[in-house]
């Protein structure tokens, strides 16, 4: 007897800064999908949700390729479960969670996760440089508290650049964040699971010279950045990160999967943001990641629709 194929709602573009990856990974998930298993109707949420919301009651299940605001921050998680839709990854606590950076990064310490030093810049009341150079010295990160992809973000390494990178972040929210700058080995550490979760083999992320930073260029520009998988670390420190990325995983109220990026310093670690829709192309970092697991793009996207029709 012939199985009857899902319908799966697959959702990329959107109106983030990121729209352009989004789209780029949603052509590769349709590509990758096993199409004598689903059948697959295909929006943009940035001009598709009336009709997505029509075609509500024929969806299965929706795979969410959306990356930044309005896609990972809950928003369309919630019109989702407003439709009774189905949906991969966490929900609408969780998105909203992770995308603060904020917010995130006290439940990392409240649930016991090393993490930098750092301060919470509001734009309505700016921190006097001393307090800056005071608490966390110099070089120090800024970071906006709401973007993905280093979206806004700059290494400030000279005080009299401070003022330009404040003002920076806050072209794209009221509130940043500024860290201590952690040096050091930078890896990411995917989860997989609901309730049973799954670490994945660590990536190390070495991104070419000419880059500062794994910023927004680093990460899309091909051949930019070396992706090693293993990373080149101890197993104990390997089996440190996986714990950690479990626990953050938890700390955050994440669901299907998550990919947590970290330094290790030595044998100090310091966990940095924990990405709720991991890029999703074959040769992203998750996937990646996956497959060194032994499960391949196709079988990934399988089990996370399976792990979302199990909410």
């Amino acid at each position: 007897m012939e199985t009857q194929k899902l319908t799966v709602a697959l959702l990329s573009g959107g109106k983030s800064a990121e729209r352009d990856i989004s789209l780029s990974s949603g052509e590769q998930v349709f590509a990758a999908l096993d199409k004598s298993r689903y059948n697959i109707l295909r929006y943009d949420p940035a001009t598709d949700l009336p009709l997505l919301a029509k075609d509500a009651g024929r969806i299965d299940v929706a795979l969410i390729i959306l990356h930044g605001r309005m896609g990972e921050d809950g928003t369309i998680q919630g019109f989702l479960d407003s439709l009774g839709i189905p949906y991969q990854g966490s929900g609408v606590l969780g998105s909203a969670i992770a995308m603060n950076k904020i917010l995130s990064k006290q439940l990392y310490v409240a649930a016991g996760l090393p993490t930098a030093p750092y301060i919470v810049a509001d734009r309505s009341k700016p921190p006097r440089t001393a307090e800056i150079l005071d608490k966390l010295g110099l070089p120090v990160v800024m970071k906006p508290e709401h973007e993905g992809s280093s979206i806004g973000l700059t290494i400030v390494k000279e005080e009299a650049d401070l003022e330009r990178a404040l003002n920076k972040a806050w072209g794209f929210d009221r509130r940043c964040l500024i860290e201590k700058y952690a040096k050091g080995i930078e890896i990411t550490a995917g989860v997989l699971g609901n309730d049973d979760l799954l670490a994945l083999p660590l990536i190390e992320i070495c991104p070419h010279q000419r880059y500062e930073f794994f910023d927004y260029e680093a990460k899309y520009t091909p051949g930019a950045t070396k992706e090693i998988c293993p990373a080149r670390i101890s197993p104990e420190l390997a089996q440190i990160a996986r714990d950690y990325a479990r626990q953050a995983h938890k700390a955050l109220h994440c669901r299907g999967y998550s990919r947590t990026d970290m330094i290790i310093s030595g044998s100090d670690f310091y966990i940095l943001e924990t990405n709720t829709i991991p890029g999703m192309t074959a040769t992203s970092l998750f996937p990646q990641a996956a497959a060194k697991a032994g499960i391949g793009f196709s079988q990934l996207l399988d089990r996370l629709i399976e792990l979302g029709r199990q909410k």
